[in-house]
């Protein structure tokens, strides 16, 4: 024989606004009435008409977190509902900003059932005190457990179970990471009751004003999306218009073709911010490279063959297939593990390559392609293993190259260099240095160095080509000693 818990809205306010069935079947009761909580001004006027509670404010005592409280809650109801059955009141509608419903469904079974008596919602009066239509759109989020990620700003947005200060200060610091510090907010305790009262003030002081109960709801006006420019979706809409017909000329007639260049220059940019340790640089140029992918990604959809849609599900799918370590039960040790797993799991149900070096691409610069194909050879052993051992191959290539230069033989010359180039790539990737950069950084240096000359030669009014090489000498040497620190 099953039991059953009744479940019963006790509305958002006074006796006035309890819809009559309600109000019959819980007079007419003859037993104790379960209440979450006893913080709801019609507990006090429907005791006077006789109804006995048993609330579980205490409840909230034992545990710091609220998911942990509505756990217990559920856990004492569906015990207490094996002995008879119950009725457990909560406030508004069961179905509104109900975390314990929803915990309680999960034990509905053949020996449970849980019926629902409805409810007014705190929706309404809430409507109502704020004078705003929902059917322009709005969002509705429990304050205990926002997440600024799900937040949409161009919505009517209300914060729900906004229960004290502490609850109101994190709310103010998630907002505050997309909104002005001033930007209006407004406090709605005890809505659609006598005891009613809506306080507007800044951002900044929201968890400064006392007034926060069980009752209590914030208020965030819509953001229009001009003023969102910092956000993913705000970004996208801006592309599109550059790209749509009453874009920009430039953006509309760009293809994937065309944009190649700008990718690899942007990428060298972060490179170089890098390389400066200038953090607002860095994501300047991020930023740049940001745009590049949603250039990209724009064509794409333009053309109906993607969208940034897909490129976002494609890197999101295998990373997270690619980390089972993380989201998965796999365990690993080390880096190294990790690394194997990747390259495992890279090539699952990819057909068998007919050599070991397919794939890489060519687009590659050369000296990266060279590193590439070291890297894949060097996984069945063809290696050398130790840097020290890579260097003297460099010596033995230099040496063959200063042979055919005796000889003047131009092809020779540029296979022998091309040797002595590979072999200088081996020592870096043993030496874990990416050659790309270390020669990046070291045409940076010169660049650097050679404009110290520069300006040294102008300021004593010299023209480069009267300096002789012995001069040039002198102040590259100066630049050494006096950019060291910078480079």
């Amino acid at each position: 024989m099953s039991q059953t818990i009744h479940v019963i809205g006790l509305g958002a306010g006074t006796l006035d606004q309890l819809p009559l069935g309600i109000y019959r079947f819980l007079t007419n009761l003859e037993k104790e009435v379960f209440v979450r909580t006893n913080q709801h001004p019609v507990i006090k006027e429907l005791e006077e008409e006789g109804v006995t509670f048993r609330s579980f404010d205490n409840v909230y005592e034992k545990h710091e977190q609220f998911e942990d409280v509505y756990r217990d809650i559920t856990k004492q109801l569906v015990e207490a509902a094996q002995q008879q059955d119950l009725v457990y009141a909560l406030p508004g509608h069961p179905f509104v900003a109900e975390r314990t419903v929803q915990l309680l469904l999960e034990h509905e079974d053949d020996y449970l059932q849980i019926k629902f008596h409805g409810g007014q919602s705190f929706l309404d009066p809430l409507f109502n005190a704020l004078k705003i239509d929902p059917i322009e759109g709005f969002q509705l989020l429990d304050g205990t457990a926002l997440k600024r990620s799900s937040i949409q700003f161009t919505n009517h947005l209300l914060i729900a179970q906004v229960y004290d200060s502490f609850v109101a200060s994190d709310i103010k610091l998630t907002l505050m990471e997309d909104l002005p510090e001033g930007y209006p907010v407004t406090i709605v305790d005890a809505a659609g009751s006598k005891d009613e009262k809506v306080t507007t003030l800044p951002l900044y002081e929201l968890d400064r004003e006392g007034t926060f109960s069980d009752l209590t709801t914030l208020y965030v006006a819509p953001q229009s999306s001009d003023a969102l420019t910092h956000t993913f979706d705000h970004l996208r809409e801006v592309i599109a218009t550059l790209r749509g017909p009453d874009g920009c000329p430039w953006d509309r007639k760009q293809t994937h073709e065309s944009l190649r260049p700008y990718l690899i220059e942007e990428v060298y940019e972060v490179i170089d911010a890098i390389q400066e340790e200038d953090d607002d640089h860095i994501a300047e140029e991020l930023g740049d490279v940001l745009l590049q992918v949603m250039l990209h990604s724009q064509i794409g959809e333009d053309n109906g063959f993607f969208s940034v849609d897909d490129v976002i599900r494609s890197i999101t799918e295998k990373m997270i297939e690619r980390h089972p370590h993380v989201f998965g039960d796999v365990e690993v040790d080390s880096a190294d593990e990790v690394t194997s797993n990747w390259e495992a799991i890279k090539n699952k149900g990819k057909a068998k390559k007919e050599t070991l070096l397919e794939g890489i691409s060519e687009a590659l610069p050369r000296l990266l392609y060279a590193q590439e194909m070291q890297k894949k050879a060097s996984k069945v052993g063809f290696d050398w293993g130790d840097a020290t051992l890579a260097f003297e191959k460099v010596a033995e290539e230099i040496k063959e190259l200063q042979e055919v230069i005796e000889k003047e033989d131009t092809n020779e010359i540029e296979l022998e260099f091309g040797d002595v180039l590979f072999s200088l790539v081996n020592v870096a990737r043993l030496l874990s240095i990416d050659p790309e950069i270390a020669l990046h950084r070291t045409s940076q240096k010169f660049k650097n160095r050679f404009q110290y000359i520069e300006s040294v030669a102008k300021g004593n009014g010299i023209e480069l080509t009267d300096l002789s090489l012995e001069d040039m000498e002198n102040y590259w040497n100066q630049a050494k000693v006096l950019r060291k620190g910078e480079e």
